[in-house]
């Protein structure tokens, strides 16, 4: 109970830091990207760290928020903020309906499902022009994105995410990661939690997707490929399996670091590939492995996940 106020209490910190200090355009719009990429890792490490279910398919998932939203504000005058909303429900909605036949599949095979049906999500937006636009993109978009919106989600968002790894739902995620038989036989409802962990995981991707449409003014399909899947899981194994503060950590570098080499932006995979490896090589399991950030303090025990 201790540690989770002190949790919650730093990430309040945190949130106002990043929304009070002050900065000039360029630093605000990197602090504006990293909370939107922050968001996205959470869902997709609450899924692969959390449940064991490896997934290169989440952009798609941004995607249909991204657009959800563009339509709603521009076509429809909805208000940004149901319009966000509404984004992380379409992309629940249909992670629910992926999800029923999809989440019997164990091991590699629904990571291989993720990405045709990742693709599949993709191409359909691509070339249902009447309603889309198509390859072409949805231009026009508001500027709803701002620094205290994106940060204010990023916060809620975050403090929702500590409570929910720590609550009975997270001990459920957990051991049905690590053994899901025993975890069934204990008397956990494995496919239930595993879903809620996939609907969870949606919406905030989704919530993600409208947040980026609302900062780009223009989106478009090819902003949310295979490639766009691959960044947020590797962000994940990055910052360590199981370790959601090192998933913050993992976002907040690789965002920097993709920003320090803009000018160079074609050799970006190349860099993002380089850093993966030498952080591999240096640490297989992750910046933080399978602990917290805080459980490095002095008197913190191990902290370590179960």
């Amino acid at each position: 109970m201790k540690r989770s106020l002190l949790g919650n209490t730093a990430v309040i910190a945190l949130g106002l830091a990043l929304a009070l200090y002050p900065l000039g355009g360029y630093q605000e719009g990197i602090v504006i990207l990293l909370c939107i990429n922050c968001i996205a890792a959470m869902g997709v490490s609450l899924l692969t760290g959390f449940t064991g279910i490896f997934t290169l398919g989440h952009a798609a998932y941004m995607a249909l928020g991204a657009y959800t939203a563009a339509i709603l504000t521009v076509r429809y005058g909805v208000h940004w903020l149901p319009a966000i909303v509404a984004g992380g429900l379409i992309a629940v909605l249909v992670a629910w309906m992926i999800g029923m036949p999809t989440l019997r599949l164990t091991g590699d095979y629904y990571a291989i499902a993720s990405i045709g049906l990742g693709e599949a999500i993709r191409l359909i937006l691509e070339n249902w022009q009447s309603f889309t636009r198509g390859a072409r993109g949805f231009p026009g978009i508001d500027y709803y994105t701002t620094r205290g919106v994106a940060v204010a989600f990023f916060t809620v968002l975050t403090i929702l995410t500590f409570n929910l790894i720590n609550s009975r739902l997270g001990r459920e995620l957990k051991a049905s990661r690590d053994d899901r038989l025993a975890a069934s036989l204990m008397g956990f409802n494995t496919a239930a939690s595993r879903m809620k962990a996939l609907l969870i995981s949606a919406f905030y991707c989704g919530v993600s997707g409208a947040l980026l449409g609302g900062y780009m003014n223009f989106i478009q399909p090819s902003m949310f490929d295979m490639m766009k899947s691959t960044e947020l899981t590797a962000v994940v194994v990055f910052g360590g399996l199981g370790s959601m503060s090192g998933t913050l950590l993992g976002s907040a570098i690789v965002t920097s670091v993709m920003e320090y080499f803009r000018d160079i932006s074609q050799y970006r995979m190349l860099i993002y590939g380089l850093l993966l490896v030498v952080i591999m090589v240096v640490r297989p399991e992750g910046l933080l492995g399978d602990r917290e950030i805080w459980s490095f303090l002095p008197g913190a025990g191990s902290g370590r996940r179960g």
